[in-house]
């Protein structure tokens, strides 16, 4: 049972992270520090989806998953709701290709919409 219970925080840690990867630019306009913990989040988030490397979290909790007995991701709700968002079935190279060009793309508007808040910030206290 702790094995699972450890398998699915491992999930839940894996969308919170993917969710930060795409989002967390946004953090970064109400605090400026978050800057130093989301570039290099987001800059591995996208090249683990440009190379196709597999997140060391994954086989961390495959094996989780086997060691309490599991086979697959059947079960309850972390298994039913939210493996199908971080291991989707259509997953493929190709898509992962798309999905490290919607991080980069998404990141690099935020980030120049914070550089431009933050040059005309300066431009009016000068």
């Amino acid at each position: 049972m702790l094995f699972r219970i450890a398998a699915d925080l491992l999930v839940v840690i894996h969308f919170g992270f993917i969710c930060f990867v795409v989002i967390g630019g946004f953090l970064v306009l109400k605090w400026r520090w978050v800057l130093f913990i989301h570039v290099p989040a987001a800059v591995w988030g996208a090249l683990i989806e440009f190379q196709g490397w597999l997140c060391p979290i994954t086989p961390l909790e495959q094996q989780l998953r086997q060691i309490s007995g599991q086979s697959g991701y059947t079960g309850g709700f972390i298994e039913h709701y939210i493996l199908p968002i971080v291991y989707p079935s259509y997953l493929t190279h190709e898509v992962q290709i798309i999905l490290g060009t919607f991080v980069v793309v998404i990141n690099i508007a935020v980030y120049g919409w914070i550089i431009s808040k933050h040059i005309r910030n300066r431009k009016k206290s000068v």
